[in-house]
């Protein structure tokens, strides 16, 4: 029954007599009479306040249903008899929308998002709208301030709750908690998207997330497009339904689910957002004069539409026109105009339609649209300002907004390493071609008695000598300087740099294998500790992807991109977003895992063709692998590049320097007297000399250097014919 003007409207336990309505204003309306959102009276206080219907009628068909959703979208991803079967298989699909929350609330987030969510509850869908607080921090919204971008987060969803958007239809989700909540599953899912989606379709897409065309993408701002789309299937969503400006986004998460044979996508519906009020183009949050706000006051509301650009005759990119379309209509189901009879009398519009034509006719003047578009819209916030007003809550909420920049970061760790000995420091610079920072070393083992050393490797295909003998060298030096070694087996990253086409449990099988060659060539396993990064990470998952976090804050996109040489590539290949995270990954692996020493780079053995720079497992004749049999050790040797009397770029020569001197102190030749004899070098330099002046043939430094490497090799080739375990698992590789 309607009420009448002595009838009570009840809202909670609360009751109030309607006050006469005013016939310059919008009537009570009955809420069946609209097919969408209404204003009733207020309790307590005889303002409007926003009453609508939260689900479907319960007579309503698919087709009802379907063209509901329709309305609800200016573009659909997904056609008509995808979304058909999806309404006949699911009576309650479940709908994601988000914000980021931000220091203001444009109306076209406060109602235009209730109206958009209020349809799609009427069409029968559950709404789960996810407040990503985790985005705003990558985009550094409020100046990266979790606690202003928490404050204004809860300050939105009380605005959307004073605009009604509050019932048993609607779930609020925090991206922050809920991903807490289930880290170890949402950050692989994470990589696993990024891994499928190339760089450039990412920077595209980041679009969504910048300020400006011209500002430098941070590497944090190209997280968030994959983290979007995997946020589509964490929380496990039937259709996205965001504005037009996150659609190249929401799309690729469709394209994620096709590339991996996931049957289920989801449908995709944008809608378009407001223009801006002085020239009908974007808002921007710089220029308060562009948008209506949600905390604007009535004589703002009037100033604003009475500035705005509303050209006579013209509808198309009218501003004004558009408030009216997607605010005003949608949310009070009608647009009066109030005016004297010699302007062409009152009238109401309850179609767009109508409104475009009189326009275009001049039958309806700029002056009537922008007085009659202020009233409407102050007639809408006014129950916002109203609720906003008695929750005391809410008003803390609102001074607490700002942007201040964030504070300082407590992960970079502060070390305060142990005392020992010069010869420590020397028998450390010793391992790395170069120290970065040596004052800060020497310092670090006077300070430290047991400093951390850090070195990681990527379980791959085969192990080639300088992976195995090179790091064995490095780590007992290591732990012979009274150093605890952290070995990082990375297997997520191998995953990420697509090594076994991505496999996990293949690579996992490597590494395995990778620690059996260290142990038969007796690395001192006493002080060392490997660690698998992907059991790790999730151990302390919330603290690590902070972390990454806080780095790729830090970093510019461009910054990053140049560190994709740490993946072996040239910075022109064709990286896949996963790539853009390696570099992060592993600056925040070494913070992550507290060590001290990290910056002793090594020396990366050249390939025995003539000019190769480095060893390629593609091209198994440039290098020796820690399985080559005798033969095949003496074979690649007798074909190796080795200029007579020349030194530099001497593949031979380099085996000689980083192989063969560290492990055996010193190099030994077995020559026909007519040669010279037998000769023992105790150092590179001698040796090299002899080399350079004709004293050492290529002739006797081939074989004497195959002797050499077959020794080293022998215990890892007894290792895994002997012991039944070791043999299995070199077994497995084999086939991986």
């Amino acid at each position: 029954m309607r009420p009448t003007r002595t009838q009570s409207c009840v809202r909670g336990s609360q009751e109030t007599t309607n006050p006469e309505p005013n016939p310059k204003q919008y009537p009570v309306t009955e809420i069946a009479d609209l097919p969408l959102p209404i204003l009733l009276p207020a309790a307590g206080n005889g303002r409007g306040i926003v009453v609508m219907a939260a689900s479907p009628p319960a007579t309503a068909s698919v087709e009802e249903r379907l063209a509901t959703i329709r309305r609800a979208a200016d573009r659909r991803v997904g056609d008509d008899d995808e979304l058909r079967q999806l309404l006949r298989e699911n009576p309650r699909p479940v709908c994601l929308d988000g914000f980021e929350p931000s220091d203001r609330m444009t109306m076209a987030q406060g109602v235009g998002k209730a109206v958009q969510v209020k349809q799609m509850l009427r069409a029968g869908c559950k709404v789960k709208i996810v407040v990503a607080d985790l985005s705003a921090l990558l985009n550094k919204r409020m100046g990266g301030d979790r606690s202003a971008i928490r404050a204004a987060g809860r300050r939105m969803v009380e605005t959307w709750k004073a605009l009604g958007v509050d019932d048993d239809g609607v779930e609020f989700l925090w991206s922050s908690e809920e991903i807490g909540k289930r880290a170890a599953e949402y950050w692989p899912l994470v990589l696993g998207v990024a891994q499928k989606i190339d760089y450039e379709t990412t920077v595209r897409c980041c679009k969504a997330v910048r300020r400006s065309a011209k500002d430098e993408l941070s590497a944090a701002q190209f997280m968030c497009p994959i983290m979007q789309c995997a946020d589509v299937l964490f929380f496990e969503v039937d259709i996205c339904h965001m504005g037009m400006d996150q659609e190249k986004v929401n799309e690729q998460a469709r394209k994620y689910c096709a590339a991996i044979g996931r049957k289920k996508k989801p449908i995709i519906l944008s809608y378009d957002t407001l223009p801006g009020l002085k020239d009908g183009k974007k808002v921007t949050k710089v220029d308060e004069s562009s948008a209506i706000f949600m905390e604007d006051d009535e004589v703002k509301v009037n100033q604003k539409i009475k500035k705005a650009f509303c050209p006579p005759k013209i509808t198309e990119g009218n501003p004004c026109l558009e408030y009216i379309k997607k605010i005003v209509l949608p949310w009070l189901g009608r647009f009066d105009v109030f005016r004297k009879e010699a302007n062409g009398g009152d009238k109401t519009y309850n179609e767009m339609e109508e409104i475009f034509e009189d326009y275009g006719s001049g039958a309806l003047h700029p002056a009537d649209v922008k007085s009659n578009l202020a009233k409407a819209i102050n007639l809408i916030l006014q129950p916002v300002r109203d609720h906003l007003d008695r929750k005391s809550d809410t008003k803390v909420l609102l001074h607490t907004v700002k942007s201040d920049p964030p504070s300082s970061n407590s992960y970079f760790p502060s070390c305060i390493p142990p005392k020992i000995a010069e010869d420590k420091f020397e028998s450390l610079l010793s391992i790395g071609e170069e120290c970065i920072e040596k004052d800060e070393l020497r310092r670090l083992l006077q300070e430290k008695a047991h400093p951390i050393c850090y070195d990681g490797f990527e379980p791959s295909g085969r192990m080639h000598i300088a992976q195995g003998v090179g790091k064995a060298i490095s780590v007992n030096k290591m732990v012979r300087a009274e150093c605890r070694v952290k070995i990082w087996i990375a297997d997520w990253f191998a995953m990420l740099n697509k090594k076994m086409a991505g496999d996990l449990n293949k690579i996992q099988t490597v590494g395995r294998y990778m620690i059996e060659i260290w142990k038969a060539l007796g690395m001192n396993m006493e002080g060392v500790e490997f660690l698998w990064a992907s059991e790790e990470i999730n151990k302390r998952v919330d603290e690590y992807w902070d972390l990454v976090i806080d780095i790729a804050q830090r970093r510019t996109l461009n910054r990053i991109v140049r560190c994709s040489q740490i993946m072996g590539r040239s910075e022109k290949d064709n990286l896949t977003s996963a790539q853009i995270f390696y570099p992060l990954m592993q600056c925040a692996d070494i913070l992550f895992l507290e060590v001290s020493i990290l910056a002793l780079s090594l020396y990366m053995l050249p390939g025995f063709k003539e000019g190769q720079q480095k060893m390629s497992k593609s091209d198994p004749s440039s290098a020796i692998f820690m399985e080559d049999d005798e033969s095949m050790v003496d074979c690649k040797i007798e074909h190796a590049f080795c200029p007579e009397k020349i030194v530099e770029g001497n593949p031979c020569l380099e085996y000689i320097k980083y192989i063969v001197f560290p492990w055996f102190g010193k190099f030994e030749f077995l020559c026909e007297e007519t040669n010279g004899g037998n000769r023992t070098y105790d150092r590179i330099e001698d040796l090299n000399m002899d080399y350079s002046n004709g004293a050492l043939h290529p002739a006797d430094v081939k074989p004497a250097l195959a002797k050499a490497i077959n020794q080293i090799l022998q215990p890892v080739r007894d290792h895994f014919n002997n012991n039944s375990e070791a043999k299995a698992l070199l077994g497995t590789v084999k086939v991986c």
